[in-house]
């Protein structure tokens, strides 16, 4: 006995050509909202990474003037420490708002469609 799936194809190989279409719809329906949600999340990151360093280097200034500045000479102490907040405020702002993969994530919906295939397959194996 011949499985089905291969019954199909000897028989109506244009079935499998237009569910074959039918899967490169889906995926090029997904691919401009995964590029759109890596760019964003990329971005993001590249954006925190980037204010974190300027905020770490600031900081570095900073306590390296604290240190050799008397206390008593300085004009305004809390700029050495609202200086290097800003940016390390704005890192945790884009660390905070960077996309993460969620219960959705990528292709989803072609891996539902696959999982349903499966599902199809099998039972058409049994009968």
């Amino acid at each position: 006995m011949m499985h089905p799936l291969f019954h199909l194809i000897a028989t109506r190989p244009q079935l499998l050509a237009e569910h074959a279409e039918a899967y490169a719809a889906l995926v090029a329906a997904e691919a401009p909202r995964i590029s759109a949600a890596w760019k964003r999340s990329a971005l993001f990151s590249a954006l925190a990474l980037c204010s974190l360093a300027v905020g770490v280097g600031l900081a570095g200034v900073a306590l390296m003037l604290w240190a050799v500045i008397p206390e008593a000479a300085m004009r305004a102490p809390w700029a050495l420490i609202a200086v290097p907040l800003l940016p390390l405020a704005a890192a945790v702002a884009c660390a905070v708002a960077t996309p993460r993969g969620g219960k959705h994530g990528a292709l989803e919906n072609l891996h539902q469609q696959v999982k349903a295939d499966i599902v199809m397959l099998r039972e058409a194996a049994r009968s």
